[in-house]
C-alpha cells in the first residue's frame, strides 16, 4: 500500500515538473532613458532591451509620447531616428534584443514618455510587457536670460583711420599693369614707324573706296544675279540705273540719286565728258525709264548693251591714277 502511494506521488511530481518545463518563461523587458535631462534642441535616446526565447515573438512599439499637454508633445518632442532592432547576444535558445529611438525636445518642460512596452506572443499567449514600473520622464531646460540687467543703446558707428597698407597691394598691381601697357604701346608705335605710319592712324576710319571700284563691284554682282535672263527686266534696269546714279554722285559730286533723268542730263551736260560717254549715259537712263514706267521688254542684246555702256562709262570716266600720269609724262 505504501509502495503504491509512493509510486503515485512520484508520478504526480514528474507530471508537474514536465508541465512546468513545458511552460515557457515570459520575456524580460528593460527600458532606459539616457540622458534624462537635456537642453532645448539636444538629443536623447530611449532604449528597450528584451531577453526572450528563440520561439517567442516580440513586437516593439512605434514611439508615442504621453505628455499631459498633448499639443506641446506633438510640436516640441520629435522622434529623429527609429533604429533597427539589434541582436546583442545569443546563448542557446536565449536571445538578447535591443531597440533604440533617438528623440529631441524643442520646448522647455518635463515630458512624460509613459511606460515603454512590447507586445509578447507565444503559442496561445498574447500579452503586453512593460519595461519599467513607473513612467519615464525627461527634463528639458532652456537658457536663462537676465532681465534685470540694463539694456544699453547701440554704439555709434566708428570711423577707422585710413591706412595705406589697405590699398598698397592694389596700387602695386595697377602700376605693373600700366608699365606693361606702356611697353606694349611703345613697341606698337615703333613697329608702325618702320612702316611709315603713326599710332594715331589706328584710330582713323578707313577711307571710303573710290566710286569706280564700288561701281565695278556692283556691276559684277548684278551680272551674277542673272535678272533679265529670268524675265526680271524691271529689277535689272532699276539696279543698273542705281549703280550709274551712285557712281555719278561719288565721282562728280552730282546728287543723282534724288534727281530725275532730265535733271541728271542737264547736270552732266555741264561736265567735260567725252561725247560718247554722255550719249551712253542718256541712252541707259532713258531705257531704264521705259522699262520701269512703260513696262518695256528689251531684247537680250539691248540688255547686254546697256550693261556694257555703264561699265565703259565708269572705266572711261574714272580718275586717272597718279602712277599712270607720271609714266605718261616720263614717256613724253
Amino acid at each position: 500500500m505504501i509502495r503504491d502511494l509512493r509510486y503515485i506521488l512520484v508520478t504526480i511530481l514528474c507530471a508537474a515538473s514536465l508541465t512546468l518545463s513545458a511552460q515557457s518563461v515570459a520575456p524580460k523587458v528593460v527600458a532606459t532613458l539616457e540622458p534624462d535631462s537635456i537642453m532645448i534642441g539636444d538629443r536623447f535616446t530611449l532604449t528597450i532591451d528584451v531577453e526572450k526565447d528563440l520561439v517567442q515573438s516580440i513586437f516593439f512599439p512605434a514611439f508615442q509620447t504621453e505628455n499631459q499637454n498633448t499639443e506641446q508633445a506633438a510640436t516640441s518632442l520629435e522622434c529623429l531616428a527609429d533604429h533597427p532592432i539589434d541582436t546583442l547576444k545569443r546563448d542557446g535558445r536565449k536571445l538578447h534584443l535591443r531597440k533604440r529611438y533617438t528623440l529631441a525636445a524643442f520646448d522647455e518642460g518635463i515630458y512624460n514618455l509613459g511606460r515603454p512596452s512590447v507586445l509578447y506572443a507565444d503559442k496561445n499567449i498574447v500579452d503586453t510587457l512593460y519595461g519599467v514600473k513607473d513612467s519615464l520622464k525627461v527634463v528639458v531646460r532652456t537658457f536663462k536670460i537676465d532681465t534685470t540687467s540694463v539694456l544699453c543703446d547701440l554704439k555709434p558707428q566708428k570711423s577707422m583711420p585710413f591706412r595705406f597698407g589697405e590699398i598698397s597691394g592694389y596700387l602695386s598691381i595697377a602700376l605693373i599693369l600700366l608699365a606693361l601697357l606702356g611697353v606694349a604701346v611703345w613697341l606698337l608705335a615703333r613697329h608702325l614707324a618702320k612702316r611709315g605710319k603713326r599710332l594715331s592712324d589706328l584710330f582713323k576710319p578707313e577711307p571710303p573706296l573710290p566710286a569706280h571700284i564700288v561701281a565695278i563691284a556692283a556691276l559684277e554682282e548684278l551680272q551674277n544675279q542673272k535678272l533679265w535672263q529670268n524675265n526680271k527686266h524691271k529689277e535689272y534696269y532699276s539696279a543698273l540705273s542705281d549703280i550709274l546714279r551712285t557712281y555719278i554722285d561719288g565721282r562728280f559730286g552730282v546728287g543723282a540719286m534724288e534727281m530725275t533723268t532730265d535733271e541728271i542730263i542737264d547736270a552732266v551736260s555741264e561736265l567735260d565728258l567725252p561725247q560718247k560717254n554722255a550719249m551712253d549715259l542718256v541712252s541707259v537712263l532713258r531705257d531704264a525709264d521705259l522699262v520701269k514706267f512703260a513696262k518695256a521688254m528689251p531684247e537680250a542684246s539691248e540688255n547686254e548693251s546697256a550693261y556694257s555702256k555703264v561699265y565703259y562709262f565708269v572705266e572711261e570716266t574714272k580718275p586717272i591714277e597718279e602712277s599712270q600720269t607720271t609714266n605718261a609724262e616720263e614717256g613724253e
